[in-house]
């Protein structure tokens, strides 16, 4: 056989070790899996390999560029099915492979005990683990270290050693398992031949509760336009509430050219303020701010004391302008324009827009659109501004999201971008691995206990739980849902304690806790929008549920099991009404249970299961419980028991569960 020939083979005949199926794995590695800082973070892969032989696996992890791999051991689970869990603790981007090989010393081991079970002889098996050990001090692997030197009395103790059960039980020892599996050879070594992204977020990428004010609107003056200071006074209301983003639509001056009037009119008074949206005038584009909001320095004290607040501020990145953007004027080639000469406005068949024209990214767009749109994100970075709530990306080209994302975390991998695309779900999950970190979602939409067990277990179950983080927001300025038009304070307080709980992101916007659900009629739009006009509100108007939202935030922050979300299970309650769930974290020490009526309008009783198994507990057993809601302890005794829940009193419950032997 020739030479190469020869190599090939052996080359071929050194991969006995298959390593199949890793997870996370986006489309082949093309994209990165999503992870929280200081959160643990799954691999698990299959792998296996011909014969009996013991094979040992590990997680290899590093911060991409660096040199060096950590490693992490892989533990076998059942079936060739391996599992490892690493902490990052740095944010960015980071990598993994998985590596394999063929453990002769633990197969050694493995095969020793059972001949020694069944009294064999196993005088030549001692000398062959003599050898093996002795084998891997003359490969000088690990040479100079603790464990070389360790290994070395040992296998001098088995030297001095003439009895055979001696030997055996230095040979069988923790201590000589435990310095082989660190130091002995590595036969067959396999990895992965791709190398797995991961972008590590710092926690608020996975863990927010946003509150949507518009900033002229907090005058308390319709009369008035609202100021910074305005908002700065608003924010111990905010803090109050519990949350933690407090996220504005555009606040950069607003065009004159089509402006739009109240409730969406094509003709202005002389007085409305036209949509945010509209964004550029005279004043300034995309880089300046609304002159009757106030200046920079008023804008860096709002988020110097939203901090001392425990609020961080969010702005909308909207890419579209007014007919009056300096843009346009300055870069023509930017944006479409007719036959006739005029420019092209947004439009949504049958919908128009008139008041906003649209930007494309390519032909001459490239690269300049690309470098001002990405120096504006750039420019609010700058200013204190990390996190992105982004309007329409899915109007917008992939790639270039792709490479707005990657330029910005260049600069500052800590950047928070949440995509506000309802559109197909194909769209919305490639946002979502091209960077977007957290993502709008059809939770707006499900209403259902169907609709949302279906809804969630694809969230948290299927492929799109590695890089798709939705923010379940309850309610936006373009979409007030049927369901809270019709459900009174109950379906709000339903809404608002489904959002919170199944989901770690989460949001409203405001007039939510009031309950406001006036609306356009046989329309998902609010009457009298703030889109188009400055409101003011009762913020202590009769009949709102900001007890809810508090408790509700206040129940967040206190259970570490409502800090992760693939942890949801849904359990039996015999009602199609009311949907029963839980969440807890792996130790159970944080085991959670929640139940919410779906009917705003009649009460609803359920015979339901407390998950006793999942304690190892059986079905007769009693365990002890906290009424979340009341703070009441109690205990539960059986598998089944029944509940009671009248919208008109409370739509939910919430409940711990104390593991046997554990304390409150």
């Amino acid at each position: 056989m020739d030479r190469p020939a020869e190599t090939l083979l052996q080359g071929l005949a050194a991969s006995r070790i298959a390593i199949e199926a890793v997870e996370p794995d986006i489309d082949g590695g093309r994209f990165a899996a999503k992870a929280i800082v200081g959160e643990p973070f799954r691999v698990e892969a299959d792998i296996f390999c011909d014969g009996h032989d013991v094979i040992t696996s590990a997680l290899l992890h590093r911060r991409r560029g660096d040199d060096a791999w950590a490693e992490t051991p892989m533990r076998h689970l059942v079936n060739d099915r391996w599992r490892a869990t690493v902490v990052f603790r740095e944010v960015g981007h980071h990598e993994f492979r998985v590596a394999s090989w063929r453990d002769l010393f633990a197969t050694w081991r493995l095969e020793v005990t059972k001949k020694n079970e069944a009294g064999q002889r196993i005088t030549l098996e001692l000398e062959e683990g003599w050898r093996l050990v002795n084998k891997v001090l003359e490969s000088r692997n690990g040479s100079d270290s603790a464990d070389r030197a360790a290994l070395e009395a040992l296998l001098s103790e088995i030297a001095s050693s003439p009895a055979e059960g001696d030997r055996l039980a230095v040979l069988m020892s923790d201590d000589m398992a435990a310095l082989m599996r660190r130091l002995g050879m590595r036969v067959n070594l396999t990895e992965t031949d791709t190398t797995f992204p991961v972008f590590v977020d710092r926690e608020k990428a996975g863990f927010s509760a946003w509150y949507e004010l518009f900033p002229r609107s907090q005058s308390g003056d319709p009369a008035r336009h609202g100021t910074f200071d305005d908002v700065i006074a608003r924010l111990p209301y905010v803090q109050g509430l519990g949350f933690d983003v407090l996220y504005f639509p555009p606040i950069h001056p607003i065009g004159r050219t089509n402006r739009k009037g109240r409730n969406n009119s094509l003709t202005a008074a002389p007085d409305d303020p036209g949509s945010p949206y509209a964004i550029g005038a005279n004043e300034g584009g995309h880089d300046a701010i609304h002159p009757q909001l106030g200046s920079f320095q008023d804008f860096a004290r709002l988020v110097a004391a939203a901090r001392e607040h425990g609020l961080e501020i969010a702005l909308d990145f909207a890419i579209q302008c007014s007919p009056d953007h300096p843009w346009i004027r300055e870069h023509p080639e930017w944006f479409d324009w007719r036959p006739d000469g005029t420019i092209k406005f947004a439009e949504n068949p049958p919908k128009k827009y008139e008041d906003i024209v649209i930007v494309h990214f390519y032909r001459e767009a490239i690269p300049g659109l690309w470098h001002a749109l990405r120096d504006v994100v750039l420019f609010w970075l700058d200013r204190g501004v990390r996190i992105f709530r982004v309007d329409n990306p899915h109007t917008k080209p992939l790639p270039f999201w792709e490479w707005l994302i990657g330029e910005v975390r260049q600069v500052d991998p800590g950047v928070i971008f949440l995509a506000e695309a309802f559109t197909r779900p194909k769209m919305m999950k490639r946002l979502a691995k091209v960077g977007f970190n957290q993502s709008y979602s059809y939770f707006t939409w499900r209403n259902t206990k169907q609709e949302l067990t279906e809804y969630l277990t694809e969230l948290t179950r299927e492929e799109c739980r590695h890089y798709m983080r939705p923010n379940f927001f309850v309610n936006t300025p373009d979409i007030n849902p049927y369901f809270l038009q019709r459900s009174g304070r109950p379906g709000f307080q339903a809404r608002l304690f489904l959002a919170a709980t199944l989901g770690t992101n989460y949001g409203v916007y405001s007039g939510f806790e009031l309950c406001e659900a006036a609306a356009m009629p046989g329309r998902e739009e609010y009457f009298n929008s703030e889109k188009y006009e400055i409101r003011a509100w009762d913020w202590d108007r009769p009949g709102n549920i900001k007890p809810d939202v508090a408790f509700v935030n206040r129940l967040r922050n206190e259970n570490a099991a409502l800090r992760q979300f693939t942890n949801l299970n849904f359990y039996n309650a015999r009602n199609d009404a009311i949907l029963y769930y839980g969440k807890f974290t792996d130790d159970l020490s944080n085991f959670l249970l929640f139940a919410v009526n779906l009917d705003p309008h009649h009460a609803q009783s359920a015979h339901f299961e407390v998950p006793l198994w999942e304690f190892g507990l059986p079905d007769d057993a009693t365990i002890s419980a906290d009424d979340l809601v009341t703070g009441q302890p109690f205990t539960w005794t059986g598998k089944i028991q029944q509940m009671h829940l009248d919208p008109n009193q409370r739509p939910y419950m919430a409940w711990r569960l104390i593991a046997p032997g554990a304390s409150r």
